[in-house]
């Protein structure tokens, strides 16, 4: 029961995760995969290793094949180039039984997964407070409900109510 209320949390983030957000998920994921090869090398769990080596590799190879090599410019070659040169690093892996290329890739890869956590930590903030502006614009129901009465006295006309907006904004 734990374990399946665990993977509907993981599966509603990765649904709702904005695109930095997701990128972000992806290097921490690989990072992590990164750290389980190097922990079943000490292990001597050659199985171990090969199965998050291969899934370090295959999320590394993810995040070159959606590359947008059009709009990235010289950032996405870059970008191409530095994940060919961590898939074949992490060839050794396996090959030498080795944790120092996982390392190497680590660190290559880390000031990424930086980037992209700080991005999308000001992509979100930047919606909350997108939402938390549109909703200060939108008249309250209460304020609404409080236009004064009109003074008959003095013979001014009476102020048409203003228009309830339609926007519905839940954050």
């Amino acid at each position: 029961m734990n374990e399946h209320a665990a993977q509907t949390y993981k599966h509603q983030q990765v649904n709702t995760a904005s695109p930095a957000k997701m990128v972000y998920m992806l290097f921490e994921k690989t990072l992590s995969r990164l750290q389980e090869a190097k922990n079943a090398i000490e292990r001597n769990d050659i199985q171990g290793r090969c199965n998050a080596n291969c899934s370090a590799q295959e999320l590394i190879a993810h995040l070159s094949n959606t590359l947008d090599m059009e709009q990235g410019g010289e950032i996405a070659a870059n970008l191409e180039r530095l994940y060919a040169h961590c898939l074949i690093r992490l060839m050794d892996v396996d090959r030498k039984n080795d944790p120092a290329p996982a390392d190497e890739v680590a660190r290559l890869l880390t000031p990424l997964r930086d980037s992209w956590a700080a991005l999308a930590e000001k992509s979100e903030g930047e919606l909350r407070q997108a939402i938390m502006i549109a909703q200060q614009d939108r008249p309250t129901p209460a304020a609404s409900e409080q236009i004064e009465a009109p003074d008959t006295a003095s013979g001014s006309e009476e102020a048409p109510a203003p228009a309830k907006s339609g926007l519905s904004i839940s954050a």
